[in-house]
């Protein structure tokens, strides 16, 4: 990230949840902001992967797409 422009956002954290960020920062030898970081893209693309399935559902259940191991059979 060194050649990107960043952006400064100022989050509160409730002290309970400060603790853990501080705690998993020391543990992984991160800074508090690198822990923030990567939780947060891990969450941005749990919401996008769970949109995508919202918006794909219909249509894969249209084709007998009704579980996940009616997708594992066909892939597998």
């Amino acid at each position: 990230m060194c050649d990107m422009k960043s952006s400064t956002l100022t989050v509160r954290l409730d002290p309970s949840l400060e603790r853990q960020v501080a705690r998993l920062a020391k543990r992984t030898g991160r800074s508090r902001s690198e822990v923030v970081r990567d939780a947060l893209r891990r969450q941005l693309a749990l919401a996008q992967f769970a949109d995508l399935r919202r918006r794909i559902m219909p249509l894969a259940e249209a084709r007998g797409y009704l579980t996940d191991e009616d997708v594992f059979r066909d892939v597998s």
